[in-house]
């Protein structure tokens, strides 16, 4: 007995009855888009660990804005 009551030779004719109704290049799409939802999934859960621009208080950029004066604009 397999998984449940399924034996091997049930899910080999399972999977080829699949193979026939959707083709192997649509599983293949399918499988294409199923990993890239879980790498999706998976990088916005690291991206939910690292803190927010909130909580990270007391870091600045030093930064200038720059001012235009006669010397720098530019001459055509």
């Amino acid at each position: 007995m397999g998984l449940g009551g399924i034996s091997i030779w049930q899910l080999a004719i399972i999977l080829l009855i699949v193979i026939l109704l959707f083709g192997t290049k649509r599983l293949k799409g399918i499988g294409g888009d199923v990993g890239e939802a879980i790498k999706g999934f998976r990088k916005s859960m690291n991206d939910d660990d690292k803190p927010s621009v909130e909580e990270r208080k007391g870091e600045t950029l030093d930064v200038k804005p720059e001012q235009k004066t006669e010397s720098t604009q530019h001459k055509d």
